[in-house]
């Protein structure tokens, strides 16, 4: 019932500001800038990704050929399970 509540109401409130906005062109403008800075921003982040995943990619890998294989450890015996005895009627 709760949820139900929070839908509705958060669909009239979008409803109504999208109305809003459409009558304001200072408002739409406003929003217009917004969008684009976040467009902008998130444009950076991806090139910035990209950069330093060639980066990565393109760095030589000395560290890993250096490195000796692990010593293996003897395996722990255990002892045998005991099997489950029938019962007799």
């Amino acid at each position: 019932m709760k949820r139900g509540f929070w839908l509705i109401s958060g669909i009239a409130i979008g409803l109504v500001a999208a109305r809003r906005l459409s009558e304001n062109p200072k408002a739409q403008a406003v929003v217009d800038d917004a969008a684009r800075r976040a467009k902008e921003f998130g444009n950076a982040v991806a090139e910035g990704f990209k950069e330093r995943e060639a980066e990565i990619s393109a760095a030589p890998k000395k560290a890993a050929t250096t490195r000796k294989p692990a010593a293996r450890k003897p395996a722990v015996k255990r002892p045998a399970a005991k099997k489950p005895v029938a019962k007799k009627n």
